[in-house]
């Protein structure tokens, strides 16, 4: 069958290449004119390595990244308020959780990909359905017609707009700023990721490999798009965690102005449907989550593995798309659910309530962080 995705990010490149390994045709349409390399990392768990597998770039994707075998939750002084070593759970899985740079998964997906598959400067505006098609329009005033559509546009997406265009985006009630870094010169330790939560907001990193750092700051914000916090950079952020402990004010001290990308935290109310009739919204499009449980990404590679695995359970894209639907709900729900109330316990400024939050996290027994790494890093 022939596929027309919308959307140019990692839940449509992965996809396209699901589909092309099954024997379909998938075309990917990209608003930008041009694919940047955004200067962020993200975190891939043994979940997402595992369905990567699955479509064959698992070895090309982890030799562009760094595994992680260590996740430390400290307060703002560096005290551990809990510590999960993830390397016997991954060990048994047969999969790492591997910390990468966006831009480095974006180049293996591509290459994996036949060239023209992507098509740049493809703003789409609306869909059709009519009988076994669906006609996409785009703003330059082309149009593309295939069996099946996949709404893979991300937080903001079109498709979803003209699907539901009573859904709404949810803003978490904090803003962050976002780095890499070559942060060599410090010497942390490889595999070890951290995040100190403290009363001016929350600090983290992860190291990516080659002496590069992916770090990210929260704070909180009374409203979305705050004039404040759009300029804040390094000197103000310098000023907002000094009294954390290191190498937080280092890094930020190695980090440039130009380095910094600002934005809102958001996520997206759950859904109660992803399939329409020929259409599936997919990845943020159908479930933008916040960053706090590091599965924004993952859940858009799971995606693709589970579409490939319900189209050949299901020869037809309306009832694959159903399969999929009623298997992919109720696990992204509970993620997106699960990360919007871990950011609302990691945001908390009260000084009470924060003592009590670090208390009751310093006594979590080893089997509640065992039973969060199976259901997160298990997968379906």
């Amino acid at each position: 069958m022939h596929f027309l995705i919308i959307g140019g990010g990692i839940g449509g490149l992965t996809t396209a290449l699901a589909l092309r390994q099954q024997g379909h045709h998938a075309q990917v349409f990209e608003a930008a004119a041009e694919l940047r390399e955004i200067g962020a990392g993200v975190v891939l768990g043994a979940n997402a390595m595992r369905a990567l597998d699955r479509l064959g770039i698992h070895a090309a994707v982890r030799a562009a990244g760094q595994p992680i075998t260590s996740i430390g939750l400290l307060d703002q002084r560096g005290g551990v308020l809990n510590e999960v070593d993830t390397t016997a759970f991954t060990q048994r899985l047969g999969y790492d959780n591997l910390a990468i740079h966006r831009a480095a998964l974006q180049r293996v997906l591509l290459d994996s990909l036949p060239a023209g598959t992507l098509q740049l400067g493809k703003a789409f505006e609306r869909l059709e359905q009519q009988g076994s098609q669906v006609t996409a329009y785009f703003a330059d005033g082309s149009s593309a017609t295939a069996a099946a559509l996949i709404g893979a546009d991300g937080i903001h997406s079109r498709v979803r707009r003209q699907l539901l265009p009573h859904s709404q985006l949810r803003y978490a009630g904090y803003t962050c700023w976002r780095g890499v870094i070559d942060a060599q010169a410090l010497g942390l330790p490889a595999g070890r990721s951290t995040e100190s939560w403290g009363r001016q907001g929350r600090f983290g990193y992860v190291p990516l490999g080659n002496g590069q750092v992916y770090w990210f700051a929260c704070v909180n914000s009374p409203a979305a798009n705050d004039a404040t916090h759009r300029t804040w950079r390094r000197a103000e952020l310098l000023r907002q965690f000094a009294h954390y402990h290191a190498p937080i004010p280092q890094l930020l001290a190695y980090t440039r102005d130009e380095q910094i990308i600002w934005g809102d935290i958001l996520d997206l109310k759950p859904l109660a449907q992803f399939a329409y009739g020929r259409v599936l919204l997919l990845g943020d499009a159908a479930h933008a989550t916040t960053p706090n449980l590091g599965q924004g990404a993952g859940q858009a590679v799971e995606d693709a593995a589970m579409l490939i695995r319900c189209l050949h359970e299901a020869a037809e894209p309306e009832a694959a798309f159903r399969l999929f639907d009623q298997r992919r709900r109720p696990r992204t729900t509970r993620i997106v659910n699960q990360s919007w109330q871990l950011g609302r316990a990691a945001q908390l400024q009260n000084p009470l309530l924060t003592n009590l939050r670090n208390a009751v996290m310093r006594c979590v027994p080893p089997s509640v962080n065992r039973r969060q790494m199976a259901f997160l890093y298990e997968g379906e």
